[in-house]
């Protein structure tokens, strides 16, 4: 059989524990025999990580916005007990963080539905898409353990020294302060990309805060989208048949337990970092969630919503059987494939990842399964299969 060609590499993000296991396998038997696969390999393992102090990480993301499209399998952020486990120089920081600081990317989160695992919502019958701002905010915050009476304050010096100070809080006794901190440009590139991928994927856009309680920072976002959007999207939205609609964060809440999806949902970063969770689980499982970081300049870097699943990865270095469910990490690479061939115009590759997408649905809609999705299926006598054999039982309907 003659192999896909491709031009341009793809920019690969190798990771840690089960999921560089399944990356592996994934790539041996579903990618390789059927693409003349080119990747740019960065090796972003906690212990390479280390061993080069993280650089491999800057590395990797220099290299995506150079080609243009990266892979990424899911990685470690390291917390004390990594610390001692992996013997680290340091706690180096998330690779996520990293690379979107990098890239200046906005991430977005989209469940893979599959017929036979239902969403927990039942109007749910379209995907919602979460985009979330991923800079500043609590993220970036600073915090004081106030240890009694006193005062804080917020206080803003300028370059040609002027001051605007306001106070926080008096206090008569212990407690806690906190400040956070965003930017014009981040929340202008915010979005820009929440823009441009809604005309890509041509669905609606809601945008939600709490402008009405935090009248300056939330107010902030509501403006820079509202200018953006009236400036340079109002009429493209209007000829492509979709919708920009702004609400309050609860409105948004409320209304999108009724809806029936099909839309993006564009979030703060912590409110994007929990709905992501709530409409992944919703929808079935972390596991048959994608992610797509997208920066205004027209970059994406794909990679499962999920981490590492290191409870698996312990019971496979004991020699024992797992059933890891490997789908988002599949769609990572149909994604990044997907969109290699169509920035290169290879007709070919494109159509492979549709394939390739197609084939493990078909996998799981036939009943055979990894075991999160045997307990929540629908569907009667599921055969709950191994992550190596749900792989090759991927494999074998592509091939036919």
């Amino acid at each position: 059989m003659t192999k896909i060609a491709m031009t341009t590499p793809l920019v690969e993000m190798d990771g840690d524990e089960m999921t560089r296991i399944i990356w592996q396998m994934i790539k041996d038997e579903l990618i390789c025999p059927f693409v003349d696969l080119k990747t740019e390999y960065y090796d972003l393992g906690l212990e390479h990580r280390n061993a080069t102090d993280d650089m491999v990480t800057i590395e990797s993301a220099e290299a995506t916005q150079r080609l243009g499209v990266a892979v990424k399998c899911a990685t470690i952020t390291p917390n004390a007990a990594r610390m001692d486990e992996y013997d680290l120089k340091q706690m180096w920081k998330s690779p996520n963080g990293t690379i979107r600081a990098m890239l200046d990317g906005t991430v977005f989160r989209t469940p893979i539905n599959a017929a036979g695992i239902e969403p927990c919502v039942r109007n749910w019958v379209k995907p919602i898409t979460i985009a979330r701002h991923a800079y500043g905010d609590v993220y970036k915050n600073v915090e004081i353990r106030v240890p009694g009476p006193g005062k804080v304050e917020l206080v803003y010096t300028g370059e040609d020294g002027t001051e605007i100070r306001e106070l926080v809080h008096e206090y008569d006794g212990a407690g806690v302060a906190q400040g956070m901190h965003n930017l014009d440009a981040s929340i202008a590139s915010f979005a820009t990309s929440c823009f441009e991928f809604a005309l890509d994927t041509k669905q609606d856009l809601w945008f939600a805060t709490k402008d009405t309680i935090s009248k300056k920072y939330d107010h902030r976002f509501k403006d820079i989208f509202q200018e953006i959007y009236d400036d340079q999207y109002a009429e493209r939205f209007e000829a492509a048949g979709i919708e920009y609609f702004y609400t309050l964060i609860d409105d948004a809440v409320a209304r999108v337990m009724k809806a029936d999806g099909g839309f993006i949902w564009a979030c703060k970063n912590y409110d994007g970092d929990v709905m992501s969770d709530m409409v992944s689980s919703a929808f079935g499982s972390l596991a048959m969630m994608t992610s797509v970081l997208v920066s205004p300049a027209g970059v994406y870097e794909y990679e499962a919503a999920h981490g590492t699943v290191q409870r698996h990865y312990y019971k496979h270095l004991e020699g024992k059987e797992t059933s890891t469910n490997s789908v988002a990490t599949i769609f990572a690479w149909s994604g990044a494939l997907r969109k290699r061939g169509e920035l290169d115009g290879l007709d070919e590759l494109v159509a492979f990842a549709d394939r390739l997408e197609a084939a493990t649905l078909d996998t799981i809609e036939a009943g055979e399964m990894t075991g999160d999705l045997a307990r929540i299926t629908t569907l009667e006598n599921p055969t709950t299969l191994s992550t190596g054999d749900f792989i090759k039982a991927i494999a074998k309907r592509l091939a036919a």
